[in-house]
């Protein structure tokens, strides 16, 4: 009897240590990073029993966010001068700053418009689009790089009263999606999710019209959980981070 009841005293120890050792890391994470992250949160919970709690969103409502005191543990921004701020007011574990990729921008449009986008830019000039979707330039860096882009074209100034502004990247994919807009300019990364790829079409937009789309992560330093925080960073520098990554057609920075 009391050899039984210390093997089920030890089975009990046991399993309590296993839990306890798994940690909750919650990240915030830009919205051109949805499909990627799901694939990858999936796989580094597997491969090391953390659980992440993941917030998506626009990169510069979460670098205010976190200026206010936001519990974030990790923060992946579209564009790494947001993360650099936070680290030059002193807001983030030293030596964290990580540039984990470079994004791309499209024009994208759903099968049903019949509208052909291969036509690039001159495409949006055309009389029969009455809305064209982007993400907010005032917080979302895919919203600026739109607008960038657009007046590289000599684009802008013709179709700026058609711009239908979403709170982020991947608020201005669903507008195209519903039909609410009968075309936009999005995040080459949720133009390759499967969901979307089976609804639409694309048109890369050149890397040389608008500034490079830097993505930066730090640990933010008021992070309960800066080891797990590291380690989520360590798994998306592994070759298997890097795949999930350059499958959703990010580039990998040097």
């Amino acid at each position: 009897m009391i050899v039984q009841l210390l093997i089920a005293l030890i089975t009990v120890l046991s399993y309590g240590a296993g839990h306890a050792a798994a940690e909750e890391i919650t990240v915030a994470a830009a919205s051109d990073l949805n499909f990627a992250f799901k694939d990858l949160v999936a796989e580094y919970e597997r491969a090391t029993g953390n659980h992440v709690k993941l917030s998506l969103g626009s990169s510069g409502n979460f670098y205010s966010q976190i200026q206010n005191g936001a519990p974030f543990d990790l923060y992946f921004s579209a564009d790494i001068g947001y993360p650099r701020k936070l680290e030059e007011a002193g807001l983030t574990v030293p030596g964290s700053l990580y540039r984990y990729a470079i994004g791309r921008i499209v024009v994208w449009t759903g099968y049903e418009t019949n509208i052909n986008v291969a036509k690039g830019f001159d495409v949006l000039r055309e009389p029969t689009i009455k809305k064209i979707a982007i993400a907010n330039p005032k917080h979302a860096p895919y919203g600026r790089a739109a607008v960038a882009a657009m007046e590289h074209a000599n684009l802008y100034d013709q179709v700026k009263d058609k711009l239908v502004l979403g709170e982020n990247i991947s608020q201005a994919a669903q507008f195209i999606e519903s039909g609410a807009c009968d075309i936009g300019i999005i995040a080459l990364s949720l133009a390759l999710a499967p969901t979307t790829k089976a609804k639409g079409t694309y048109w890369e937009i050149p890397a040389g019209a608008h500034p490079p789309l830097e993505q930066g992560a730090v640990i933010v330093k008021s992070s309960k959980h800066q080891d797990a925080a590291r380690q989520f960073l360590e798994f998306m520098q592994s070759a298997k981070g890097q795949e999930i990554m350059t499958r959703y057609g990010f580039t990998i920075p040097k």
